[in-house]
């Protein structure tokens, strides 16, 4: 019996498990982006020229690909981004994350995940992140927790589960902020990053003598 068949499909699992890997990290490497495509989405002409080149650029998946090699699958790609293009909102100035930002004086915005209250609820929140405060605000930017930077001991994080927690230690009390999902990992890390870059106690001993030599 030949057993090229079951070779085949291993190899296609292979790719499809690199494939998916590939775009969930450039997902990732997007959004970690975000500043920069959020200057982009407030620049009322960088982001027409933006929509534009998209559904140039879909159109264009869509045309060559049947004229040259009969690429029906990639054409689905390009109608897709040609639609998007359509569908983006036009450009917004100034959203309410920036208003309540500027307001709290924070300098970092990132997810918060969920947060834990000492109840066991858990409240969907950003963190924002100033050198003195963390708040962790709901989607109607109301303060769940409200931290002061100096008072943290610890910030760690770690996998519980299925998901994964950023738990900040301030003397006897802990705050969890748990993230779950495809990027939970990564997420949790990125605001662990956020939180010790706010606090120079909080950075590792070699990111501290960097900064002295600069």
């Amino acid at each position: 019996m030949s057993t090229t068949p079951n070779v085949i499909s291993v190899e296609q699992e292979n790719l499809l498990q690199r494939i998916k890997g590939a775009c969930g990290a450039a997902l990732f490497v997007m959004i970690q982006g975000s500043p920069k495509i959020l200057n982009l989405y407030r620049n009322e002409q960088s982001w027409t020229l933006f929509r534009i080149a998209l559904g140039c650029f879909g159109a264009a998946l869509v045309v060559l690909p049947l004229s040259l090699w009969h690429g029906y699958f990639t054409a689905i790609f390009g109608l897709a981004f040609f639609v998007l293009s359509i569908l983006l909102p036009p450009a917004e100035p100034e959203s309410a994350t920036d208003r309540k930002a500027r307001e709290l004086g924070a300098r970092t915005v990132v997810s918060g995940g969920e947060y834990q209250a000492l109840s066991g609820a858990l409240t969907p929140v950003q963190l924002f992140i100033s050198p003195s405060h963390i708040w962790g605000m709901d989607k109607s930017y109301e303060a769940q927790v409200v931290i002061n930077i100096p008072e943290i001991t610890s910030v760690d994080v770690v996998p519980r589960n299925d998901h994964w927690v950023l738990v900040l230690r301030c003397g006897d009390q802990k705050v969890e902020f748990v993230y779950k999902g495809i990027f939970d990992e990564r997420f949790a890390r990125l605001a662990e990053e956020s939180v010790r870059q706010a606090s120079a106690a909080l950075q590792p001993p070699a990111s501290k003598s960097r900064a002295a030599r600069v």
